[in-house]
């Protein structure tokens, strides 16, 4: 059975090297997303989505598979020591600018199974919330919402 990609558009008041800035920069993604975002950002490079806790665990790891800055951005996506005969997931990030807005659309695609495919509805609609928050007030929301039950 084939798993739908999940695909998440919002618009954010702010550029889209504002928007690819705060996705890329480790300390930028730590205010609102709890994880930094390491990496040199150039294709074939690793990246990790370390934890904030000064721990260094990486709780998600992957692969730079393309960079068109600061239109598009393409990882692999999985655990640390996740092995799949399909090969881990892959998230491709989209923005487009109009004016004073930024169009960015998050696609998640070659997912396990429908749990994986709900966490992930689940995720992204949280982080992507904090995100437009974060840039567009200087803050992120008062609580992480990924801890909402």
């Amino acid at each position: 059975m084939t798993v739908p990609a999940v695909r998440c558009t919002l618009y954010l008041h702010a550029t889209p090297e504002q928007v690819w800035h705060a996705l890329t920069n480790a300390d930028e993604s730590a205010v609102y997303w709890g994880h930094r975002n390491v990496s040199t950002w150039l294709p074939g490079a690793p990246w990790e989505h370390r934890r904030t806790d000064a721990s260094g665990i990486a709780d998600v790891v992957g692969t730079v598979e393309a960079v068109d800055r600061p239109h598009r951005l393409v990882t692999t996506w999985a655990g640390p020591d996740e092995r799949r005969p399909a090969g881990p997931s892959r998230v491709t990030f989209e923005l487009v600018g109009h004016l004073d807005l930024t169009r960015l659309t998050v696609t998640h695609d070659n997912l396990a199974d429908e749990a994986e495919s709900a966490d992930s509805t689940a995720g992204w609609s949280a982080v992507l919330s904090n995100l437009k928050t974060y840039l567009e007030t200087g803050r992120p929301l008062p609580q992480e919402p990924w801890s909402m039950p």
